[in-house]
């Protein structure tokens, strides 16, 4: 079945988000949260550069299927999501839902973020399914947290932050902090997505709160 016929009278999921991961590193981020959502009971629309499917295999050895239909089915096994649960759509599949204000869901996050979507999105380029998807998202007034991985940043770059964050978007860096005392790269990772979920207002007890013992 393919991708556009294939979410129409979708009830049994609590909730609806857009997720975009881009070639920045970080890969492992974008899949601990996509874990998160399914767990979440959230219906994913997934969109996925080209970039990132480069970063993808070179971070963590995944090769994710060129057909969006296919890559769909690969997340879905992957996460033993519900069937239709995660619905990949290509970069110029404009018909799909998030590309419009009508159906698009409410709430985007893009993890990780590369600079130039970043700038891209600040300037509503909408050149490709996610750029627009987010342009979407801050004209329908709803929620978009940005999560770019660079260092250090230029000029460029925390011109481009300021602006989203004047729209109202909420940046959030991957920046882990240390205060939980993390025993692995997963507890950094885990830090970083509870804090993503925290502002997605899901539960989570993955990150200790601040003045919390493990």
């Amino acid at each position: 079945m393919s991708s556009a016929t294939s979410i129409q009278n979708n009830t049994h999921f609590d909730n609806k988000i857009t997720l975009a991961i881009t070639g920045a590193s970080g890969s492992a981020y974008a899949l601990r949260l996509l874990e998160c959502l399914v767990a979440a009971n959230y219906q994913i629309y997934l969109l996925c550069s080209s970039a990132a499917k480069v970063v993808f295999d070179t971070e963590v050895a995944l090769k994710i299927p060129s057909s969006p239909d296919a890559a769909s089915a690969f997340f879905v096994e992957k996460f033993k999501a519900k069937p239709e649960q995660i619905i990949l759509f290509g970069k110029e599949q404009w018909f799909s839902p998030v590309a419009s204000g009508s159906s698009a869901p409410k709430t985007m996050v893009v993890c990780p973020c590369s600079t130039g979507t970043l700038a891209a999105i600040s300037q509503g380029m909408s050149d490709n399914l996610i750029e627009r998807a987010a342009d979407v998202v801050i004209k329908e007034r709803g929620q978009l947290i940005l999560v770019p991985r660079e260092t250090p940043y230029s000029t460029i770059h925390l011109q481009n932050m300021l602006s989203l964050s004047q729209m109202g978007a909420t940046i959030m860096p991957a920046s882990p902090g240390f205060y939980h005392n993390p025993e692995s790269i997963n507890d950094l990772v885990d830090f970083m997505v509870g804090r993503m979920l925290d502002h997605l207002g899901i539960d989570q007890t993955i990150m200790p709160r601040w003045g919390y013992q493990k």
